[in-house]
């Protein structure tokens, strides 16, 4: 366990990817732009009615903007981590490292349940899949988290010259919490850290989108049962 932590969370694979002047300050504005458009349609998209058409729309919507974003910003890398003798793709280790989460979250909702404030805006997200189509948010849930992870360990991350772990948590927190909900706040602070120490341990994407959409699409269907 403490190998399979150190490997995915802390230990650098060497690489090369330094950016000329030029590319890099176009990553930096690229993302305060993307990041301040894209905290405002997320916050719209979860103030609209559970169910309707207009929040499916919104929710597309924001994982272009991400996606976009990340695109535009430039180079992005898949990454690697240390396999033993040789360096190998982060597959495996993301989604058991996500599995975790799930556990993790899954006592802390326990807890959470029995605490009316906090409980109700839990509540409040689950709405979205009681109203409306399971399928349907599942697949918007899936690439909703990869868009996330392309702009925000993909982008921004590359657009931070230093504390980038540290910077990237935070301004996946603060567009979080445009939504006005606490709880995705507090589910940002968790996820944003651990998918951004893998980011900075494989030095790309991989690893934090299997992680994010691994946890994400796992809570969609536990929170559920979880709060009934």
């Amino acid at each position: 366990m403490r190998t399979f932590i150190r490997r995915s969370l802390w230990d650098v694979v060497p690489r090369d990817q330094r950016d000329s002047d030029e590319a890099f300050r176009r990553r930096q504005v690229v993302a305060a732009i993307v990041v301040l458009v894209g905290a405002g349609v997320l916050g719209w998209s979860l103030r609209l009615e559970p169910g309707g058409n207009t929040f499916y729309v919104a929710a597309v919507l924001l994982a272009g903007i991400w996606a976009a974003g990340a695109f535009l910003s430039g180079r992005l890398h898949l990454g690697r981590i240390s396999g033993g003798e040789v360096f190998i793709r982060p597959v495996v280790a993301p989604i058991l490292l996500g599995l975790l989460l799930v556990g993790i979250f899954v006592l802390g909702s326990l807890v959470v349940r029995e605490i009316g404030p906090l409980a109700d805006y839990v509540s409040s997200v689950l709405a979205y899949a009681d109203e409306g189509s399971l399928t349907v948010l599942a697949v918007i849930t899936f690439f909703n988290g990869i868009a996330e992870e392309l702009f925000f360990r993909g982008a921004m991350y590359a657009a931070i010259p230093r504390h980038p772990v540290l910077w990237t948590t935070l301004a996946y927190v603060v567009a979080t919490l445009a939504t006005g909900n606490i709880m995705l706040g507090f589910a940002a602070i968790i996820l944003g850290a651990v998918c951004g120490l893998e980011r900075r341990a494989s030095g790309g994407v991989l690893a934090p989108i299997l992680t994010h959409i691994t946890w994400s699409l796992s809570m969609l269907f536990l929170l559920p049962l979880l709060f009934s």
